[in-house]
Order: C-alpha cells, then structure tokens, then sequence
C-alpha cells in the first residue's frame, strides 16, 4: 500500500505532461531551439580565440549545452497540476496534505522525484541526441562519466532542498512569487546556466563558493569537461554532500515549525 501511494504522489506532473500533447510538443520545439541558439552563440564566440578563462571551444559548448539539457529536470509546469505549495496555502487547501496517512514532507519529495524523473528522461534523450550530432564532447572517462552522475544526483538534491526552502516560506507569506523570481535568476546567475562562473570576476567567484548554488550545476559540468579535475573531484563531492546534508536537515526544522501554524476547523 505505501508502494503504490508513493506511485501515485510521483506520477502527478509527469501524467500532467504527458494527457497534454501540445505542452509536450512545445518543450521539445523550446528545448530544440535553446541547444541550437546556445551552441552557436558559443561557436561565434570563440571564433577568433583558441581558449578563454581556461576552457576551449568546445568546452565551453558541451558546457553550454549541457548546462540548457539539465535545467530541463527543474522546469516542468506543476502549476497545471494545481497542487503547488503556494496553490494550495492560496486556497486554504494545505490542511488536506497533513490529514493524509502520508506526511506532508514525504508527499513532497515523492512529488519531485517523480517530476526529476521525467525531466530527465527529457535531459537524457536530449543528450543521446546532442552526443550523435557531435555537438557535445563525451565524457573523457568512465571514471569522469561515474563522477558527473555522482555529482549530478548530488546537485539535483541540493536544488531540490533550496526549492523546498521557497515553498515552505510559503507558511509564513502565504505568496511567494517575488522570492521565486529572485531566486530563479540567482540560481541560474550563481550556478552557471547562463556562463561557466569562471568567466565571471575574482570577487563573484569568491562569494558563489559560499552559496549553494553552483553545487547545483557548476560543480557537475566542470567535472564533466574536465575543469575541474578527478583529484580534486573527492572535495567537491563531499562540498555537496555537506549542504545535502545542511540543507535536509534546515527543511526538516521548518516543517516542523509550518506545521504548528496550520490549523483545521471542523470535521
């Protein structure tokens, strides 16, 4: 019985995608036209240097794209699923999620595994496909390819947390839209959606080492492409593991805490 009601938490947005044929037609023309525009914007730019802030051409693109195919695991559309946090506490509807037999924080993570899931499966097949078209580099390695996906799984896990961080700040303001952009373009800033950091200033690289940010991405790429090295991959891993580990236990306290503000009237 808890097999299945964690089958059915986890299926909720990927069953959304999938009965919507025109929303999946859309994702694949987005996720088309960001590789192709972001792998030749980085082509342009190196067409008259060899390498830049110690990454080459092609570095830079297998980065560039990679960085496009993983934010695909973080962008589904869970409003059209009408069970967010912030729906729900707009509603008043967030009292059903602790009258469940399933608690609220298991619901929670069971709703994005299930989404991280499908987005990966979206991330992977964008990958088999860049990888063909030889407009990414493979992994240098099997010892670099074990790592990146190592790094990767701990990096989707701290981005996991940090979202669940917005969402319960949801029990104290009810509406979260500002913080959620704020933290979207830091996330994407700070974690090297946009540019590798190291194309950034001393002082920016400096002040993203203490956020959790580019454990999300950064970390995982720069082991994939080689710029960050396999011996110094034992530090980063652990660098990651420790914000997990933060990270779960702060949500842990908070949800605590959220739960002695919900309040249910009635029968």
């Amino acid at each position: 019985m808890a097999v299945l009601h964690a089958w059915r938490a986890a299926r909720v947005t990927p069953l959304g995608e999938l009965h919507t044929p025109p929303r999946m037609t859309a994702v694949l023309l987005r996720l088309t036209v960001q590789v192709v525009l972001v792998a030749s914007l980085w082509h342009g730019l190196y067409a008259n240097t060899g390498t830049t802030a110690g990454l080459s051409r092609d570095q830079a693109v297998t980065y560039a794209v990679l960085a496009v195919l993983a934010s695909r695991m973080r962008e589904l559309d869970q409003y059209a699923g009408r069970d967010t946090v912030l729906q729900h506490m707009h509603f008043g509807t967030i009292v059903y999620w602790y009258l469940r037999p399933l608690p609220p924080q298991r619901y929670h993570a069971l709703r994005a595994c299930g989404e991280k899931l499908y987005g990966f499966a979206w991330a992977l097949a964008g990958y088999t496909v860049c990888l063909a078209a030889g407009v990414i580099d493979p992994p240098r390695s099997a010892a670099t390819a074990g790592v990146f996906v190592l790094s990767l799984l701990l990096g989707q896990l701290v981005l996991y947390y940090v979202l669940l961080v917005l969402d319960q700040l949801c029990f104290w303001t009810v509406r979260n839209n500002a913080a959620m952009l704020i933290l979207i373009f830091a996330q994407n800033l700070l974690s090297g959606v946009y540019a590798p950091l190291w194309f950034f200033p001393d002082w920016f690289v400096t002040l993203s080492a203490f956020l959790p940010f580019q454990a999300t991405l950064n970390v995982p790429l720069s082991l994939y492409i080689g710029r960050i090295p396999l011996s110094d991959a034992g530090l980063q891993l652990a660098v990651q593991a420790a914000w997990v580990a933060a990270l779960h236990v702060f949500t842990r306290f908070l949800w605590r805490r959220a739960a002695l503000r919900v309040m249910s009237q009635g029968g």
